[in-house]
């Protein structure tokens, strides 16, 4: 995976004591970049586990954990404190009976920590669906204010050549509201990886070329979008080569801000987006870096279940470089 792109963002992060919480404290490859980072003191790693059981399956390894917390919920001693604050945050949604048996689970207990202030970020999914790491995130952390939905976008890598495209992992049909909450988010995360973000809302049409429901949708997302970030640099709605080639961008949106020198793309639905990162990766030989979770309250990030431990390595990075947003 590209070592600039986290060179950089390590630089970022090391030194800042960035708590990062990892709710499979006995995966094996979760265990592997948890020791490789406190060796290396980039975060300060919170691994949740039965204690002997977590140092067991890490001697096993040959790992050391210097500095790694564990912590069991089953021995957990404020927890009271946790359930109280759970049974709040979900506003009569749980019984505090329902609360304690949900927070022994890892990633409910992990979350709450992220949301209590004693943790930075969670990086969860080396064992567990997308679904279990992302429901208690949207049940406790919740969406900035302004921000329905979270998105999940990828960074895609070539040599020197770094883009952003979103929102390719969560939202299957957006509407021109989430779209634009989208643009902006990504715009957001554009930064972090040192893009100057230069936002292309994409569609089958370019500056009214064609007309449909599908089209008026991006239409006007550009519009909410350029209201809510008056200063971003944004425009649409674009065919994917009206906004990246300079000379059809000439011929078919001479007058936007956007003159094929895009490099933040917001997809109109997860289907295109999904297709779109895949056919980059795989036609293009393009790395994807993600999903990365946006417009979460702190961030939590999810693995993919077929992860190694240099995928865990990386995505506390990115994990630990948006709790510094």
């Amino acid at each position: 995976m590209n070592s600039d792109l986290f060179s950089a963002l390590k630089e970022k992060v090391v030194g800042k004591q960035r708590k990062i919480v990892f709710p499979e404290g006995l995966d094996e490859r979760i265990l592997t970049a948890v020791s490789r980072l406190a060796n290396e003191q980039i975060v300060a790693p919170i691994v949740i586990g039965n204690e002997e059981a977590v140092k067991q399956k890490a001697s096993e390894l040959g790992l050391t954990l210097p500095n790694v917390e564990i912590i069991d919920p089953h021995q957990y001693g404020e927890m009271d404190e946790l359930v109280a604050a759970f049974v709040e945050r979900r506003k009569g949604k749980v019984t505090e009976e329902t609360a304690r048996k949900l927070l022994l689970d890892e990633n409910y207990f992990g979350t709450m920590l992220v949301y209590m202030d004693k943790a930075h970020g969670l990086v969860s999914g080396a064992a567990h669906s997308t679904a279990d790491t992302v429901r208690p995130a949207l049940q406790i952390i919740k969406t900035k204010q302004g921000v329905r939905k979270t998105s999940g976008v990828f960074i895609m890598v070539r040599g020197d050549e770094k883009y952003v495209f979103a929102d390719c992992a969560i939202n299957i049909a957006p509407d021109s509201q989430d779209l634009a909450e989208i643009a902006v988010e990504s715009a957001n995360t554009a930064k972090m990886f040192d893009i100057e973000p230069r936002v292309a809302m994409l569609s089958f049409s370019t500056k009214g070329s064609a007309q449909s429901p599908e089209t008026e949708k991006v239409v006007e997302a550009v519009r909410l979008a350029k209201e809510m970030a008056p200063d971003l640099v944004l425009d649409g709605e674009f065919q994917f080569d009206a906004a990246f080639v300079p000379s059809v961008a000439k011929k078919k949106a001479p007058d936007s801000v956007i003159q094929g020198d895009a490099n933040v793309f917001i997809f109109p639905s997860l289907e295109a987006g999904n297709i779109g990162y895949k056919i980059a990766q795989r036609l293009g030989n393009f790395e994807a870096v993600g999903p990365i979770l946006q417009g979460l309250n702190k961030p939590v990030n999810d693995l993919s279940r077929g992860c190694n431990a240099e995928d865990v390595y990386k995505l506390t990075l990115i994990t630990a470089a948006q709790s510094l947003q």
